[in-house]
């Protein structure tokens, strides 16, 4: 619980148990569906929980926005932004089954009324617009561009505007490159906000709507 509490003081003890929980509860369901390499299980609240909650230090989301989590996995950065923001509405997606079905059950053992969850690939998704789109390792920043923008809201209530925030690491550069000069980019290096070695080279990387 440290390692939450020194990097956001702000949480309360019901949202630092539940960061807690986390990692029993994935060891256990990984057992029996590998969502998280087995390599990685043990440092779970560093690599994959602690490193989804650092946008709330770029933008916090507003009560009731609407956010996509696109190509979820188990539930990152989803599960862990949906337990900081109880009052933010989370929609996480993904095509492969037995994720989602790891994100379902998690959002039941912990009651999260503020998740949902389906089975589907992100250029299939009809009907709904989300404030911003989010996505943890998932593809290159083209084709995550190229997916999001259909699904953003038009209207902006947020001081940034709408837009796109993927979870990155290496040179950042060779990304923006993929998507051209007039795209408005922001990359915000993790190191700003923890001296945790391992996000020494990580980043969150915002491309406006």
């Amino acid at each position: 619980m440290e390692l939450f509490k020194s990097h956001f003081e702000h949480l309360q003890e019901k949202q630092l148990e539940r960061l807690r929980q986390l990692k029993h509860i994935y060891k256990e369901l990984n057992s029996s569906v590998n969502v998280i390499s087995r390599k990685d299980i043990e440092f779970i609240n560093t690599k994959h929980i602690l490193h989804s909650l650092f946008i709330y230090n770029i933008l916090q989301f507003k009560p009731n926005s609407h956010i996509l989590d696109l190509g979820t996995g188990g539930g990152f950065p989803g599960i862990p932004l949906a337990i900081l923001y109880p009052d933010v509405n989370f929609h996480l997606i993904d095509g492969t089954q037995k994720k989602i079905g790891v994100v379902q059950e998690i959002s039941k053992q912990f009651r999260l009324k503020n998740v949902t969850s389906e089975h589907i690939r992100a250029e299939y998704v009809k009907n709904q617009k989300f404030d911003f789109v989010i996505c943890r390792a998932v593809a290159s920043l083209d084709k995550l561009l190229g997916w999001a923008r259909p699904l953003l809201k038009q209207e902006q209530s947020h001081a940034i505007p709408n837009g796109l925030f993927t979870w990155k690491g290496g040179d950042p550069k060779k990304e923006i490159k993929l998507i051209g000069k007039h795209e408005y980019t922001e990359v915000y290096p993790l190191s700003k906000y923890t001296d945790i070695e391992y996000f020494e080279e990580k980043y969150i990387m915002y491309v406006q709507g």
